[in-house]
């Protein structure tokens, strides 16, 4: 599959958090790693908004792990979970007023056989289902925590988003103890690379249509 190598501008991610995550479902997001590129769809998402949010990690304000956070928007923000994981997000809103979109899954799009032998998995819709096989399928650590979307090897095509007939839904976060009012989880409904509930609070659901791109069970 061809994905545009112009760029999202640092614009697109200089709004809220959660108009940025809804706009980034359906766009590419793409490693362009050393041994070769990686890309996926962005199909699930979850936005966090600093001060205003008690689930976010600048909600008691900055801290070295958090500082790309509170810098320009359009960079990336990756931290260490649970002793175990990687989550990248990327930073929106005005410098200074940390929001930051998490990326929870992705449908692999190029570089399969790379992020095949990270994952240790073949099914196509399990390579980025979950934000730490995300990092792990795309080749990405805290060695990329702050770098630009609009100049660095990580970034988002400026190709038009395409949902391929899933609807977008909003819902709860996962994973947290705090914020559960707010329905800041956006995905493409039904999708199968989805990683948590794919429907919201017992509402229906769009018909459900192949994934981009699969042929043969594989996508291109």
């Amino acid at each position: 599959m061809s994905v545009s190598r112009a760029r999202l501008p640092r614009a697109f991610f200089d709004r809220s958090s959660t108009v940025v995550a809804r706009e980034l479902l359906g766009r590419v997001l793409v490693h362009d790693a050393p041994d070769g590129p990686r890309a996926g769809r962005i199909v699930e998402v979850e936005a966090y908004r600093g001060a205003r949010d008690p689930a976010s990690h600048a909600y008691r304000g900055r801290t070295p792990r958090n500082a790309a956070m509170f810098g320009p928007p359009g960079h990336l923000y990756v931290y260490f979970t649970y002793g175990m994981h990687h989550c990248v997000n990327l930073v929106c809103g005005p410098g200074g007023t940390p929001a930051a979109v998490l990326i929870r899954a992705l449908e692999p799009l190029r570089g399969l056989e790379a992020m095949a032998d990270a994952r240790r998995v073949r099914a196509p819709e399990r390579l980025a289902r979950g934000p730490g096989c995300v990092t792990q399928a795309l080749g990405l650590d805290r060695r990329h925590d702050g770098l630009d979307l609009v100049n660095g090897p990580v970034w988002v095509s400026r190709d038009e988003a395409v949902r391929g007939g899933f609807r977008i839904a909003r819902g709860p976060r996962i994973g947290i103890r705090v914020g559960l009012d707010r329905d800041w989880r956006y995905w493409l409904a039904g999708h199968p690379c989805v990683s948590g509930p794919r429907g919201p609070r017992g509402a229906s659901r769009a018909p459900r249509a192949p994934a981009h791109g699969l042929e043969g069970g594989v996508p291109r």
